[in-house]
This record gives structure tokens, sequence and C-alpha cells, in this order.
């Protein structure tokens, strides 16, 4: 069992070391993905996320259950770093810390990782540019139940706190893959699996088509929407009303109103 080392100063190498981690260089030279908050950190813990260093602040948990995840972390033998409060907020992300940051490895996944459920059902995106958006659908892919999340010629770093953050830690519960998109359409197609890609360009309402079968859900970037090999390649192409007088939702928004769809349809009684 780990022993903690207090760290008081601010100028403690390990605390500047999780300091420039802010850098996404820096993250990637390391290999290393910031954990910050007891959901997160807990829902690592649950996943099997190896934990390389729990950093900890009794003086800002927010609740009674923070004691549990550094007793966890300590019976698994991983180092630990008890800060007084200024150290902590030194490093913390967040505006209000909760006392809890981990350091663990980055995620990298292929399509070949993933493990395909007898009747797939996945969420794909294209160009997601913002972390929080990639977050919002790794909740929404969670909630539904979604095999996985297939992130395809990215903008964004997977490994982004932000998305951590956003996702509520279930960026480990739900798999993330990257991959282009010509090796997905073709991966979608050696699995038998239909593309079903948003549009609002799209003459076909999302509700008329069958999201029963192995399925991909399909969104595009905030700005420009679907590349054109998305917009050929796709088996379908489906719209979402728009009444207003905005011609498109935001991509999360949009992504989370087809998943239900697929959950609808796969689960009508409720």
């Amino acid at each position: 069992m780990s022993a903690p080392i207090l760290l008081t100063s601010l100028q403690n190498p390990a605390l500047k070391e999780v300091v420039r981690l802010r850098q996404r260089s820096h993250r990637d030279d390391n290999d290393l993905l910031i954990v910050e908050g007891y959901r997160e950190v807990k829902r690592a813990l649950d996943n099997e996320v190896p934990i390389l260093r729990l950093f900890y602040c009794p003086e800002l948990y927010q609740g009674k259950n923070e004691p549990t995840i550094v007793a966890r972390c300590a019976q698994a033998g991983v180092p630990l770093y008890q800060c007084g409060a200024a150290a902590f907020q030194k490093i913390a992300y967040r505006d209000r810390p909760e006392g809890l940051l981990a350091l663990c490895p980055q995620l990298h996944r292929t399509l070949a990782d993933l493990k395909l459920s007898e009747k797939p059902f996945l969420v794909i995106g294209e160009h997601i540019e913002k972390p929080g958006n990639l977050g919002t659908m790794l909740r929404t892919s969670d909630a539904a139940g979604a095999d996985a999340l297939v992130v395809c010629d990215r903008c964004t770093d997977i490994n982004n706190p932000n998305v951590v953050r956003a996702s509520i830690g279930t960026l480990f519960t739900v798999p993330v893959a990257e991959a282009s998109t010509p090796d997905t359409l073709a991966w979608l197609k050696a699995n038998g699996i239909v593309s079903v890609a948003a549009s609002p360009h799209a003459t076909k309402p999302y509700t008329a088509v069958d999201l029963t079968q192995p399925v991909a859900i399909v969104v595009g970037a905030e700005q420009f929407g679907l590349s054109d090999a998305w917009m050929d390649a796709a088996d379908e192409l489906v719209r979402i009303p728009m009444f207003g007088q905005a011609d498109s939702l935001n991509v999360a928004a949009a992504a989370t109103i087809l998943i239900y769809e697929v959950v609808r349809q796969r689960h009508p009684a409720g």
C-alpha cells in the first residue's frame, strides 16, 4: 500500500510537471492523460484504466466519497501525492476543483480493437472540432448502450482533459477508436453495418430508416457537416426536421436525437 507524499510548495517538480501537461505536445510526448474529478477518476478505476499517479486535496473534496478513491489507489500501489489547497489549485484544470486528479496512459484504439455485439450500434463523428461536443456524444453513447464511438479524421484530441470532463468519465466506458473515413467505410461494409449519415440536405426523415439492424449513426463537423466521401458512400442519408431560422443543429444535439431514435426503435416498450 502506497504512503502519500506531501506537497505544499508551489515549486515542487511534481506539480510543475502536471502543469506542463496542459500542453498537448507535452501530453503526447509523455503519452499521458489528465483525469480530474471524482466521477471521472472513479470511472477510470471502475473500467481498469491504469492510474499512474494520484494527486488529492482533502480540503477541496465536494462530498464524502473521495477518500474511497484514494484508498483504492493506495491499495493498488499507485503513487499518491497529498496536496495543500494552493498546490492542488495550481495543477487543477477546473475553476472549482474537487480535490482529485489522476494521470493515466493515453487511450489509443483502432477499428481492429473494437468488439462488436451481435447487432452492432456505433456512433461515428467526422472532423469533430470541439472537445465539449465529443464529450457530450460520449455521454449519450454510454447512456444509449452504443458499442463504440469512432472518431474519423479527428480535429480535436480525444485525450484532451476537456473531453474527459465533458464526458464525465464516459471516455472510459465507451470504446473510442480513431480511423480515416475511407478505412471506416471499408470496415463498416466488411462487418455488414449500415451507415446512416445526417445531413440537412437529405430528403428522408431520420425516423423512416430501420435502425434495428446493425447500424452506425454518422454526424459531421459543426461548421461544414459531413465530407463528400460520407455523403457519397453512406447507405442512408437522413435529415432532422428544422422549422426555425437555424439551418442546422449543434453536432452533439443532432447525434443525441439520432442515437435515441435507435433506442426507441430497438426498445419500443421503453
